[in-house]
Order: C-alpha cells, then structure tokens, then sequence
C-alpha cells in the first residue's frame, strides 16, 4: 500500500479542538487510509490504491474535518478569471507520437505572503508520490509546478532539436545543452528515454523561450523552481492519456485547495483551434446515485437525510430528487466514477462500535478447522524454539525469484508492479528477501513462520494450488545443514512421526548440502545450507541454514492426530 509521512499539524491543526491520538486512530480506521505509526509530530499514513488523496496532508485534513463534523460537504475551490494576458498552452503536433497528453491550471494564494514553506515541501512530495504511483514513475504522467510570474504566456509544448535547446537544470548552477544534459544528467539517464526520440526532445517554453521544463524529466531552474513566497503558479501535467494527465493533476490540486488557493483555467490550443478550455481539471463532477441501487446492495432502506448526511461526512454533497441523488465529486477523488462507488463510499461512512456486534442466533458458535488447529500447533512451536514471525506478502519480487536459481513460482499475468510480480511456491523466497533488507541488524536472525504459497497446478482452474508452508531460518556464524535438519526433525517428533531424509539438488541451496524429507513415501519438507553466492549477492555475511515443511501435505498423514 502507498505510504507517506504527514505533519501532524498540518492535518489536525485547523480542528476547533486537538485530537487524540486513539481518537484519530478511530476515525481513519472506517477510511480507506490506515495509520502506521504517530508521534507528536508526524503521522505515517498508508492507503488503498484509490484513495491517494489521502497521502497528502490536505486531503486528510479534509476527510478528519468532516468525520469530526467541523466542515461538511464538497470544498469548491475560488475560481478566478482574467488574470492579465490570457494564460494557455499551445500544442505543437511533433508531440503526438511520444508524450500527447496535457493540462494545466493557474493557482493563487489566498494572501500576498504567497507559498509558505510547509505547502511547498508538502506538493513536491505529493509530486513525486503521484509520479510513483498514478504515473506509474512517471510512464503515464507526471507534473511539473512553475512561478507564473517570473513567466510570460502564453506556453508551447513541442518537441525540439537537441541542437536548440540549452538551459540551467534544476538544482544546477551552469547552463547546459539538451546533448550534455542527456548525456551527463542522473535524471535523463533514468528518465530520459520517456521524453526524447533520436535527436530531439519535449519541451516547455514561455514566449520569451525560457525552458519551464523538458517533461517528464526535470525543470529548468530559471522557469521552473517555485519558490517560498510566490503568489501565482502554474501547475501541469503531460503524460500518454488524457484522462491520467486530468487525474494527476485534480490529486495535486487538493494540497493548494485545501489551503484556500483560487484556481483559474489554462485551456489548450492546437493548430486547428482550442481544443479544451481547461476547466475540467478542477470542475466538480456529477455522479448519479439511484436510490433502488443503494437499498439494493447495502441491504438498507435509510431515514430521509441520511444518505446526504453521510456524503457529507466525506465532504461530498448529495442533491435528493426522485430517483436518488445527484452527487457532487471534487478533481481529487478519482475513484468516483459510477454510482457503485458512491454506495460504497455510503457504507463506509458508518460508525461502526463495537457494541453494535449480534451474535447470531443458534445452539452452537462453531469451532477452529482441525488443519487450522493444527497449523496453530506448528507457529506456536516456531515461537518456541525462539524463532521471530515476520508476517510476509504471498506476492514476491522479480529480485527475489532471481535471487533462486532454478525456482519456477507462477508469474502473475498483470503485475501490478515489479515488487509484486510472482506468488511464491516456497516461504523460502520472502524469507531471502526479509534477509536482504535486515543486513544492517545484527546477528543472528533467526525467524519461521507458518504462512500460505501457491504450487504449480496444471489441472486447478488457476493454474495453482494454495497449500501452507512452515519456513525456518537460521543466518549465524555457526548454521548449517545439520541445524536446519535438526529443527525439521524436532517439529516431527512433536507430532510423533518417522521421517526420511534423502540427498537433492535444491534451487537456491549448496549441492550436496541439501535434502527432502519424506513421510510414507511422500514429500513433506526440504532443508539445506543457502549458497554462498546467493547470500554475497544479498550482502549477507554469514551462512544461512533453511528448513520449510510443508503442513498441507503432512496433515492427512497424521490420521487424525492433530
């Protein structure tokens, strides 16, 4: 899940009254953000997908405003008209082919001390956490923020020689060519091939020709470093879609907007006229919200005013009429497309105490599963024998399948990102992986856990099958073979069974220091010393012994005697 670090009284501070830290805690725990960790100062913040607004310190200072009842409905920001010399952007038609997609809006601060530096650190990390996540590291979008008033309108967005362009990067000092910068700037070698074909490059000017930008690379410092105490900027956004570029740029909108910013439009013009007036960037949207389609999925009829209550609780505003309601969405809540989601966004909005809980009527409560009775049995014996659980995802990197030579886990076919590419078939690959990120703690780490993996399945309608793994590490001085078959074989004495160890060549481990271990002639577990190779590549510098068995398997062995 997005996670970002907030100012505590950035997102608190305009409340009538402070708020607790348990009574905070309560009113994101109905939201769809969740908080990780607070002190007096901050607040780490994660989120579902959809709710990025929520990752800035404005747009959680909207939604705790209308929990705690302090301001209702949608906030609809100021707009203003006819500031000076008509600002736009024109189009030039090189772009279409690599980057088509632009928008833009002016925004003015909501007093002459202008940008204050608590609104500035907060957008240009809001920047890069929608660069992340909504631009999918900048691919499909990215933003840039400009003083308008060290520019001059209107602005052209095109694609130029190499040749013509030269300009002071952001955070440089010297003037430089489009050649150097390309071929010396940290930032073109990482971004450089989303904002450039051949000898050419995309560009943002002003008319006097200063250079804004080269998106979605990098700013030039003389158009395009905002600065504390700036009253107007200009805010944009380029990108492959036209409606990523909209949405990126209505989430950036809510940091100024929520501090009393005016918006104004930037329309767009092209060679054949002006393609967008530039208001749907910031213009509320209409969502329709059918009442028999509420009562229908919530599975409740509810009091006249309730529903409009409740929508307004989340700053949203809902219009009764005969039908159910017509609901108004600010730029920053993408996510709200269809009256589906408004119903969701209903339900959510309940207060649910526990108190409220019914048990159901019946002569019995129901019972633990014998495998889950079972498997219980197994993670409190790994909390026995001292080993730390560290709760790993079923999801794994590309890194850490090729970290295991030979390992085949089931690659999802729409990763929704290289961190989460496969579903692991052994504990053994998030086990490296919590390994390589702790090469700053010391030794020993020892840890196991009893958790979920997907095996190959040809004949499952999936492609797998989910079966649950108990997974031991061992990383110090002293670990090897003999320690891991040691634990394994500890774990089957508990439950009273025989087993056989049989020599194998393992993905991952040291040959001739790996083996299965089998119960009745089947499978039940693995153990071995972790290649040397394998460990030098994760920085880890002492042996590593695994052991895993696999509880699915081993469950129908016991006869009964779990």
């Amino acid at each position: 899940m997005p996670q970002s670090v907030l100012c505590r009284e950035r997102v608190t501070g305009r409340l009538p009254q402070p708020l607790s830290a348990a009574a905070l805690e309560d009113i994101l725990s109905v939201s769809k953000a969740e908080l990780e960790a607070q002190d007096a100062d901050t607040l780490t913040v994660s989120v579902t997908p959809d709710r990025l607004d929520l990752l800035s310190e404005g747009g959680l200072a909207l939604y705790v405003e209308g929990a705690t009842d302090h301001a209702k409905g949608i906030l609809r920001p100021h707009i203003v008209e006819g500031l000076g010399t008509a600002p736009s952007f024109e189009v030039d038609p090189s772009v279409h082919a690599l980057r088509p997609a632009i928008a833009g809006v002016l925004i003015t601060a909501p007093t002459d001390a202008g940008l204050d530096e608590g609104t500035l650190a907060e957008a240009v990390r809001f920047q890069e956490l929608l660069h992340a996540t909504l631009g999918r590291d900048r691919r499909a979008a990215s933003l840039g923020i400009y003083p308008y008033e060290r520019l001059v309108p209107p602005f052209r967005y095109a694609l130029e020689s190499l040749r013509g362009v030269r300009f002071v990067p952001l955070g440089a000092s010297e003037e430089v060519s489009g050649e150097e910068f390309f071929r010396d700037h940290p930032m073109a070698t990482k971004y450089g091939v989303l904002g450039r074909v051949e000898n050419a490059c995309l560009t943002i000017r002003d008319s006097n020709g200063t250079v804004l930008s080269l998106p979605p690379i990098l700013n030039g410092r003389t158009g395009g470093e905002a600065r504390v105490g700036d009253r107007v900027l200009l805010l944009e956004s380029t990108g492959i879609r036209e409606r990523t570029v909209r949405e990126a740029l209505g989430l950036l909108l809510v940091v100024f907007v929520s501090r009393g910013w005016s918006v104004a439009p930037v329309p767009l013009r092209t060679e054949v006229g002006t393609s967008s007036d530039g208001r749907d960037v910031f213009t509320p949207r209409s969502v329709d919200l059918l009442a028999e389609a509420l009562h229908s999925l919530s599975g409740t009829f509810y009091a006249p005013g309730e529903v409009e209550r409740r929508l307004g609780r989340i700053r949203l505003t809902a219009h009764a009429h005969s039908g159910g309601w017509k609901v108004d969405v600010p730029s920053w809540r993408p996510d709200l497309l269809t009256g589906v989601d408004l119903i969701e966004e209903v339900i959510l909005a309940q207060v649910i105490q526990p108190e409220e809980g019914i048990v159901p009527a019946g002569l019995t409560r129901g019972r633990r599963r014998r495998e889950s009775v079972f498997r219980r049995r197994i993670a409190t014996a790994l909390l026995g024998l001292g080993l730390a659980a560290p709760y790993t995802s079923l999801l794994v990197s590309e890194n850490a399948v090729q970290r295991v030579p030979g390992a085949a886990p089931i690659r999802l076919s729409n990763p929704p990102s290289s961190e989460f590419a496969y579903v692991r078939d052994r504990l053994l690959l998030s086990h490296l992986e919590v390994l390589s990120r702790n090469t700053r703690h010391g030794y020993p780490q020892t840890f196991g856990e009893v958790a979920p993996v997907i095996v190959p399945l040809p004949t499952a309608e999936a492609g797998g099958e989910t079966r649950y793994h108990a997974g031991m590490i061992l990383a110090r001085e002293t670990a090897g073979f003999a320690d891991a078959a040691a634990l394994l074989d500890y774990l089957l004495r508990t439950l009273d069974i025989g087993a056989v160890r049989e020599p194998a060549e393992l993905p991952g481990m040291t040959p001739g220091r790996a083996a299965r271990v089998r119960v009745a002639g089947e499978t039940v577990g693995e153990v071995g010393e972790v290649h040397p190779g394998v460990l030098a590549g994760m920085g880890v510098p002492v042996p590593v012994a695994w052991a895993e068995l696999d509880l699915t398997q081993l469950f129908p062995l016991l006869g009964g005697r779990e």
